[in-house]
This record gives structure tokens, C-alpha cells and sequence, in this order.
């Protein structure tokens, strides 16, 4: 089946007008031809999109789902003209986001700083594995991947790696009354840890310090969420691996302490960007702030 984007142009007018009196004169069409298109539209899909409840129109779960499709695309093409005349956007401008879910909440936080008080902007924001999100980022369903792993760059997607930042990772952990100074690799076979799924660079780095230092360490749980990390190091007694952005508030105010940093591991953050023609001028702007020397 081809959508007919004429038949889902009267939908979306019907379903934003609340009836078809009211889309039939916006549109400036005969009622009894939107009301033929709809029904042509709910054959080609295969569902009712409205139900008419007390005389009113109401959309389906089908007509839902349409309907956020909808305003997508049509969104989409307004910003596509927008674009391709180099027109400022009267709108507000929308920027996606995909971050994998190892990231760092605090970290995303802060490098949206400077959009977060524009009213001109629409964030959507998108958590998921990296392999997921570079194929949105692919299919131009978002502009930006925010990632702890850089991508391999080849000749046909054409994506840059832009490397944000690093920040030192520490073992920190629920601060006790006589706590004896932790000595690192050694007390790692017989303290509870908390570590970051095997998946990750930062992982990898750490097990290999064990490794090398003939350490089997005392695993509590794998956890492949940065934030469920900080809560499990907040309600345990187990000593978690996390860089310190993760657990920045925690350390100011004491619910957490450093137990022992770890000067040869660090966490990197990347912007993963794709090679574009028209790529989103909010990208380009973030990325300028981001990468300044600090």
C-alpha cells in the first residue's frame, strides 16, 4: 500500500478541528468529499480512525497513533521548505536527541544547558542502545547521538565522533564510622561492587586493572544505567564504579564519598553526528558550546 498524503492531510485537519464541519470549512472542501477521503484513508490503513461518541468525533487508538505520525510529517515538511529556503523558522525549532542508557544523566543535563531556557525550542529527547539509535540517527529520525563509545567512521554513513569531554571515574560509596581507607585493586575481591555492564568501555578498562593485578573481584550486580547505579550506591552498603559527574550532587553533600579515584580509567562523552546537506543549525550550536576549551 502507497499512502495517499492527500487522504492523511484532510485526517489530520479533521482530527486538529475536532469535527468535519469545522475541517470542511477550514479546507475549504464539500463535507461529503472529506468524508469520502477519510473512509479511503481508514480502507488503505485498515482501521477506523474516529469513533463518533455523543455526536462528536473521537479518535481510535488507531486514529492516535495516525495522528502523531501525522503532525510528524507534516511538521517535518514545514521545516523541510523552511530549510531548503534558508526562511527563519516563525515556529518553534525542534531538536532530537537520542542518548544511549549508559550515559550520564547530570552530563546530558549540562550540555543542554544552553538550550534549556529558549522558548523558540522543542527538545525530544530518546534513550536506547547505541546500535539502536545510530540507525534513527540514519533514517533522520533524530539529529544527535550523546554516547560514552566513539562510532567507527566509513565511507558511507560519513558520522563524526566529536569528543566532548572526560571525566575522571571514582569507586564511591554510603559514607561508615570508622571506614578503613580503601586500597585499590586489593579490597576489590572482598568489597560488594557495583559495576557498569560488560558492554562498556569503562568496564572493559577496569576489568583489565583487575586482571593484570590477579584480582577476582566481588561482584554485586551489573547495572547497564548510570542512574540506577547511583541509587543502588545510595541504598547499599556496595562500593559503585561510576564517573563522578554521575554522583556530583551526592559527593557535595555527603550522602556519598570517593573511596578510591582511579587516575588510569576515564569516562569519555561523544556527540555522534551524521554527515548532512542540511544538517539541524541547533546541532551546530551545541557543539560549539560544548567543545570550547575549558
Amino acid at each position: 500500500m502507497i499512502l495517499n498524503y492527500h487522504h492523511l492531510r484532510y485526517f489530520w485537519a479533521i482530527a486538529h478541528e475536532g469535527s468535519l464541519t469545522k475541517a470542511a470549512a477550514k479546507l475549504n472542501v464539500a463535507q461529503s468529499a472529506l468524508s469520502t477521503q477519510l473512509r479511503r484513508l481508514e480502507e488503505d490503513t485498515g482501521h477506523p480512525l474516529f469513533v463518533r461518541r455523543n455526536r462528536v468525533l473521537a479518535l481510535t487508538e488507531a486514529g492516535h497513533v495516525a495522528l502523531q505520525y501525522a503532525d510528524s510529517i507534516f511538521r517535518a515538511g514545514e521545516e523541510l521548505v523552511d530549510t531548503l529556503q534558508h526562511r527563519s523558522r516563525k515556529a518553534r525549532q525542534v531538536l532530537r536527541i537520542g542518548a544511549v542508557a549508559t550515559l550520564s544523566r547530570n552530563f546530558q543535563w549540562e550540555f543542554l544547558k544552553p538550550l534549556r531556557s529558549r522558548r523558540d525550542v522543542e527538545l525530544v529527547l530518546r534513550s536506547g542502545s547505541l546500535r539502536d539509535l545510530m540507525l534513527q540517527l540514519r533514517t533522520h529520525s533524530i539529529d544527535l547521538v550523546l554516547s560514552n563509545q566513539a562510532v567507527k567512521r566509513d565511507g558511507d554513513s560519513g558520522h563524526q565522533s566529536h569528543l566532548l569531554d572526560e571525566q575522571p571515574v571514582s569507586l564511591v560509596g554510603r559514607p561508615r564510622a570508622g571506614q578503613k581507607k580503601f586500597r585499590f585493586p586489593e579490597d576489590c575481591c572482598n568489597t560488594p561492587l557495583l559495576l557498569p555492564s560488560l558492554d562498556s568501555d569503562l568496564r572493559a578498562a577496569f576489568d583489565l586493572i583487575l586482571d593484570q593485578a590477579g584480582v577476582r573481584p566481588l561482584i554485586a550486580a551489573e547495572v547497564d544505567d548510570m542512574a540506577m547505579l547511583r541509587v543502588l550506591a545510595l541504598r547499599t552498603t556496595a562500593v559503585a564504579l561510576v564517573p563522578r559527574v554521575v554522583v556530583q550532587d551526592e559527593l557535595r553533600s555527603g550522602a556519598l564519598v570517593e573511596r578510591c579515584r582511579l587516575s588510569s580509567v576515564r569516562e569519555s562523552f561523544y556527540a555522534i553526528t551524521p554527515s548532512r546537506t542540511f544538517p539541524n543549525p541547533l546541532v551546530r550550536d551545541l557543539l560549539s558550546r560544548a567543545m570550547r576549551p575549558r
